[in-house]
């Protein structure tokens, strides 16, 4: 028996020795000590449905995809959810309750039990949030699966009490099957790099114009008043137009690379530098009316008040890195650089 069996043994064994009051009591310490660390943010997160159950996700900057706790038992069947206070649902050694039952005990493997670990997290808005290992969910589905087939082997019925779990997870299974054998054929032909531009497509119909919108005002003079102060850089009305380069630069990192993905790419495309090393127009023009100008505008406003908030550049960028992180390049633009 090796090392991560014997652990997965062990536990079983210990949890089995406490009583519900007992094991609610460690979960709740448990949980106390990890929300009071530092805690991981989502660099993404969003909803996705599958199956018929809508779940919660998130990425977190390690690359690590979480789904939400309370979906994540919901999209099992199960309809516990956590008690007010600690957050986390009853666990004994890294067993969560719903691998604990007896009957399950053949079926968890130490790769199960390694992914059954919640983990405590915030989303992008800040909130707090525990999850599991996406990787989490088909593996658990699968050992109740792989009980349901333990019983029609020995002749036996399914258990009362499992038996609308074991239905939840047959239907799970067959539609991650389902979306798995798409993502096969999709990467098999190279059609998600054509899903992907078709997406952006769409994104950046939305956001970027066909043709200039000369009339379009400037950016607030606010945005450049605190951009100079938290740079050191003198700030005069009058002689704007012959402000620092870089600083179309830090407009670019700032603003249109964070504004929606492939944007910043867009309008270089649309609106490139020309002989004298200057563009012939703002960016911002060629932004479209209905939805590109007032997102750029919601967008300036958070912008502003976060520089409003912060005493220096690198207080302000952390802040910002935060809150509202770059769009990474997308298929459609392999290749192309981020301007710093």
């Amino acid at each position: 028996m090796d090392h991560d069996q014997s652990k997965a043994k062990g536990g079983f064994a210990r949890a089995e020795a406490l009583t519900p009051e007992q094991r609610k009591e460690i979960a709740r310490k448990a949980a106390l000590a990890r929300w009071d660390g530092e805690l991981p943010q989502a660099s993404h997160d969003g909803t996705f449905r599958i199956g018929g159950a809508v779940l919660s996700a998130a990425v977190l900057p390690n690359g690590k995809r979480l789904l939400s706790q309370g979906t994540f038992i919901m999209t099992l069947g199960r309809s516990r959810t956590p008690k007010a206070g600690d957050g986390v649902l009853s666990t004994v050694d890294g067993i969560p309750f719903f691998l604990q039952a007896e009957v399950l005990k053949p079926f968890v493997t130490p790769e199960v039990m390694q992914a059954a670990t919640p983990i405590f997290f915030r989303f992008k808005d800040g909130k707090r949030g525990l999850g599991y290992d996406a990787e989490l969910l088909p593996k658990v589905a699968d050992v109740y699966l792989k009980f349901r087939d333990a019983c029609h082997a020995a002749d036996k019925p399914i258990p009362r009490q499992y038996s609308h779990i074991v239905k939840a997870c047959d239907i799970l299974m067959r539609a991650l099957a389902h979306v798995g054998i798409v993502a096969l054929v999709d990467e098999a032909t190279g059609y998600q790099d054509a899903r992907a531009r078709d997406a952006l497509a769409k994104i950046l119909e939305a956001f970027v114009a066909k043709e200039l919108q000369k009339w379009i005002p400037t950016f607030p003079p606010d945005f450049y008043k605190e951009m100079f102060r938290l740079r050191n850089i003198p700030y005069d009305e009058n002689g704007f137009r012959k402000r620092p380069r870089y600083i179309g630069h830090l407009t670019n990192d700032l603003v249109y690379s964070r504004l929606a993905p492939g944007v910043i790419d867009e309008l270089r495309n649309k609106n490139p530098v020309v002989a004298n090393g200057r563009r012939k127009s703002k960016h911002h023009q060629w932004l479209t009316l209905d939805t590109g100008h007032p997102k750029l505008l919601q967008h300036l406003e958070a912008v502003k008040v976060l520089m409003k908030a912060s005493d220096s550049w690198d207080q302000f960028k952390k802040m910002i890195d935060r809150a509202m992180p770059r769009y990474t390049p997308m298929p459609l633009f392999k290749g192309v650089e981020q301007e710093d």
